[in-house]
């Protein structure tokens, strides 16, 4: 059994490289560019989707055989190209120089594994069964598609202008901590009327006083 380290890389701007043009090496894209990479794609041939990104300006696609200069000031490396020897070369060459890897056909030849993924904005949600079975990995996140709806994006950016604010102005960490855990169950409430800093404000302070004037098993639960 294979133990990973779960951690989210902060990529924008960093320069990755996929090796592969087809319908495997096109996810990885698209996942690396929600997080903002500069994408380099390596392949004699791409998808219909890959070249509209190309055209578009989104990636930079070198139409030919993979070579190991290509790896030159990457921050990561997708083996992604369908062909074992290829994919077992670029690992190979990314170990060599230090460069993390991930391998599609063979992740036990790489670094690390890509995640199935589900966004609602700041809130990010991946799941892994560590290589074993990428479709199940695929099941559970759509099941949690369906429990974490798009208003969850919302109520994200929500709570972080509250974490903010309580920051601010709250000085006592346990309090603050308090505040911030009843915040998380506001899903129901009429959150959405917060549309300015005074509201958001107002709602700082109405929570603070439920806490303060006895509904406070969060904060006595630290």
């Amino acid at each position: 059994m294979v133990r990973y380290y779960p951690v989210m890389l902060m990529v924008e701007g960093a320069r990755c490289i996929v090796i592969g043009g087809g319908p495997v090496a096109e996810r990885k894209v698209h996942g690396l560019l929600e997080a903002g990479a500069e994408v380099v794609v390596v392949s004699p041939a791409v998808t219909a989707g890959l070249d509209n990104l190309a055209a578009g300006g989104f990636i930079h696609c070198c139409k030919r055989e993979y070579r190991e200069q290509d790896l030159e000031h990457a921050a990561l490396v997708f083996a992604a190209s369908g062909d074992r020897a290829v994919n077992r070369e670029v690992a190979e060459a990314a170990k060599r120089r230090a460069i993390p890897c991930t391998v599609a056909d063979k992740p036990l030849e790489g670094d690390f594994v890509t995640p199935s993924v589900v966004r609602r904005g700041d809130l990010v949600i991946a799941v892994t069964a560590s290589g074993s079975s990428p479709a199940l990995a695929a099941r559970v996140a759509r099941e949690l598609e369906e429990c974490y709806g798009r208003e969850y994006e919302d109520f994200t950016a929500w709570l972080g202008r509250l974490r903010m604010m309580a920051a601010a102005e709250l000085k006592d960490s346990s309090l603050r901590h308090a505040v911030l855990r009843r915040a998380v169950h506001m899903m129901g409430t009429d959150w959405r009327l917060d549309t300015d800093e005074e509201r958001i404000r107002e709602r700082l302070y109405m929570i603070k006083s439920q806490l303060e004037g006895g509904m406070d098993d969060d904060r006595r639960s630290e």
